[in-house]
């Protein structure tokens, strides 16, 4: 089982970046997926959940309005689209996967919100 996060980096307030998480090693498109972030200092939070079917999807209110999620499951991603960037948005983002039995995680990628 495998989750990659490529896509981190630098970016200034205001701004957007796109996440991709890559998925092998299950089946994809029977496991929720979700976003996590963990900034320096704080508790892990989860930011944004999808559906397997992508028909649902959730968000912490700190996001709301500004990020979206949403996956592609003939490509095995889930994407994490996150618009007018704040300094607080600054974090280690992961991808989890759900089911009833197992969950999985990504190793993280780090974002940096600055000017």
């Amino acid at each position: 089982v495998r989750l990659v996060e490529p896509g981190g980096g630098l970016v200034q307030p205001g701004g957007s970046l796109r996440l991709p998480c890559a998925a092998s090693g299950f089946t994809f498109s029977s496991y929720i997926m979700r976003w996590y972030r963990q900034a320096p200092g704080k508790e892990r939070e989860l930011v944004a959940s999808v559906t397997g079917n992508g028909g649902s999807t959730s968000y912490a209110d700190s996001v709301k309005g500004r990020f979206a999620v949403s996956r592609d499951n003939a490509k095995n991603t889930v994407y994490l689209q996150m618009n007018s960037l704040k300094p607080e948005d600054t974090a280690l983002y992961s991808c989890g996967a759900l089911s009833y039995s197992s969950q999985y995680w990504g190793q993280g990628t780090r974002v940096t919100v600055s000017p």
